[in-house]
């Protein structure tokens, strides 16, 4: 069985109706705000290792988690902390995932140009002079493969975990069905 690792999901939210960040930045720790270079707060965490940016209109972005429980996870970490520190805040907000990204070895050494012209040159962008990898868009599921010559890949673009999986079984059939993989 091939072995897919999540390396980021990066979700978002809507945790209060407005919110103060200057007055969050000064009450909590592991805080950086800096509105004349971004305009959200960025609110680091150490477990889960996230980071979560806030912004003025109360909606928030959460990087940085390796699954969904992550996720969860960090947004009642920060709706807890702004609650404890007074900040009214929505009692069950939706987190909607926006991009999940996902790597794994396909155990074998590809030739990026017998790759390129095998899924169909129409398909695939590969410009090995500025990017060592092809990268290859599905449209069902909606996600983008970066390919490797190592036999690496980076899926990016799913919504769910399941869109990975079904994409990357998409994939091995596909290089399998052109003589490219086992």
């Amino acid at each position: 069985m091939l072995k897919i690792e999540v390396q980021n999901i990066v979700a978002s939210s809507t945790l209060a109706k407005k919110l103060d960040l200057d007055t969050i930045a000064k009450t909590l720790e592991n805080t950086e705000y800096e509105p004349e270079q971004f305009p959200g707060l960025v609110y680091r965490l150490k477990k889960p290792k996230t980071a979560v940016l806030l912004f003025r209109s109360g909606k928030a972005n959460c990087t940085g988690a390796k699954s969904i429980r992550e996720v969860e996870e960090t947004f009642n970490i920060v709706l807890n902390e702004l609650k404890t520190i007074g900040v009214e805040v929505v009692e069950k907000p939706e987190i909607n995932i926006q991009n999940i990204v996902a790597i794994s070895d396909l155990g074998v050494e590809f030739n990026l140009n017998e790759v390129a012209v095998g899924l169909g040159l129409d398909k695939v962008e590969y410009e090995p002079e500025q990017f060592p990898g092809l990268v290859y868009k599905f449209s069902n599921p909606p996600v983008a493969f970066l390919i490797f010559g190592s036999g690496k890949i980076v899926c990016a673009g799913a919504k769910k975990i399941e869109d990975i999986n079904r994409a990357v079984d998409k994939l091995i059939a596909e290089l399998s069905s052109l003589g490219l993989l086992y």
